[in-house]
């Protein structure tokens, strides 16, 4: 629940910076920093598209992840959590070189691209620690299964993956024997 939310508020970030740099709001309320510099600049479009409306679909993602991932079905997910590690961590790196840009390239600096840039890192820590904790479930449903197992003696009478072969080897030739 708390990725969905950082991923909303991301959301809401990359929606207001989208609505300037498509002309739909006049100025930006940036008290520090140099937000318009940062938006005006060639740095801000990408494959002819605003950075920041790129931005949207990237919180649109994690956010629609993060609400199937609360679904029972995908609630213990690994494939789902590796996907958000992979996602945020891209976006983590994606951000560092925005961040980059503005501070040795631009020589601005944009208050929200920083605050998206910290939501980012925060989505790729949460993913972590879901994927982290998905793996211990698994090792520990893993480990109750085996127990299972070892309690009601199942597999005791083979040792290892030789005295399989060996049975199924010694089994076919004793039928092989028994044919007239």
């Amino acid at each position: 629940m708390l990725a969905a939310l950082v991923a909303l508020a991301g959301l809401f970030v990359a929606s207001y910076l989208s609505l300037y740099k498509l002309g739909i709001i006049g100025t930006l309320a940036c008290s520090v920093g140099s937000c318009e510099t940062v938006q005006l600049s060639k740095w801000a479009n990408l494959f002819g598209m605003p950075v920041a409306v790129w931005g949207i679909g990237f919180y649109v993602a994690v956010l629609v992840l993060s609400l199937v991932g609360l679904s029972a079905t995908f609630a213990d997910s690994p494939r789902l959590s590796q996907l958000l590690v992979g996602m945020t961590g891209f976006g983590v790196l994606f951000s560092a070189w925005l961040t980059w840009l503005e501070l040795y390239v631009i020589h601005a600096i944009c208050t929200y691209c920083v605050i998206s840039a910290i939501l980012v890192t925060i989505l790729f820590v949460i993913s972590l620690l879901d994927l982290r904790d998905v793996k211990a479930m698994e090792d520990d449903a893993l480990a109750a299964a085996a127990a299972q197992l070892r309690v009601t003696g199942y597999g005791q009478a083979i040792r290892n993956t030789q005295e399989v072969s060996i049975r199924a080897i010694n089994s076919q030739q004793n039928e092989e024997d028994e044919k007239p």
